[in-house]
């Protein structure tokens, strides 16, 4: 599995430096218009691609959201990864959100499967199923089977995956990340009901998503 970076994502540097290294350029042969863009880019830069560390609750039979944004949807449709109609919790990430995705469980990835596709805007009930996707089966330690489907949107234009197939994941793991405003959806097995609603924000790792039915 590759080791994503704390604090700021590895995917980040090249931006970052770039419009650091720009800004300083610019700034020295004074050109200042041109300085406070680039600086104004590398600000941006930092923002998107921080990866602060979160506080993953322990409790047991419960699931964590596998991003930080907003809750635009939540219905039954069906499984990409399984062929099963389940229920469908849809995460929208704006681009001054946390990108990075993490495990709602922990358990181990049986498969990833990618859809090549278009960019419409992620938040469309379309984009589910017509826009570039990275989808991974997980089965957890009950033998629960979860679905994580992220979906490029608009702006996106590169899925992130850092985990492969085979790989054990704890609850709460970063396993990969968006470029630039996406969406996250997370399927459900029957076993487990929603604990949020739809217009909710949630926190990635942090904030309990789904709980198992008593």
């Amino acid at each position: 599995m590759k080791s994503p970076s704390i604090g700021i994502s590895l995917e980040g540097y090249p931006s970052i430096g770039l419009t650091g290294l720009s800004a300083i350029i610019f700034a020295i042969l004074d050109w200042q218009t041109l300085a406070i863009i680039s600086l104004l880019l590398c600000w941006f830069s930092v923002g998107f691609f921080r990866n602060p560390e979160r506080v993953i609750p322990q409790e047991k039979d419960i699931a964590v959201s596998p991003a930080d944004g907003k809750i635009i949807r939540m219905t039954k449709r069906l499984d990409p990864m399984t062929g099963h109609e389940r229920e469908c919790i849809s995460i929208f990430m704006n681009i001054f959100q946390v990108h990075v995705n993490r495990a709602p469980v922990q358990g181990k990835i049986e498969s990833i499967k990618y859809w090549p596709g278009k960019y419409l805007n992620a938040s469309l009930d379309k984009a589910s199923t017509d826009n570039e996707r990275c989808g991974y089966l997980i089965t957890d330690e009950n033998k629960d089977i979860w679905s994580m489907v992220q979906i490029a949107g608009l702006i996106a234009r590169r899925i992130v995956c850092y985990t492969t197939e085979g790989d054990t994941v704890s609850r709460g793991q970063r396993y990969g990340l968006i470029r630039f405003g996406s969406c996250v959806e997370l399927y459900l097995p029957p076993s487990y009901t929603p604990t949020v609603k739809i217009g909710d924000y949630v926190t990635g790792g942090q904030d309990i998503i789904a709980r198992a039915r008593k």
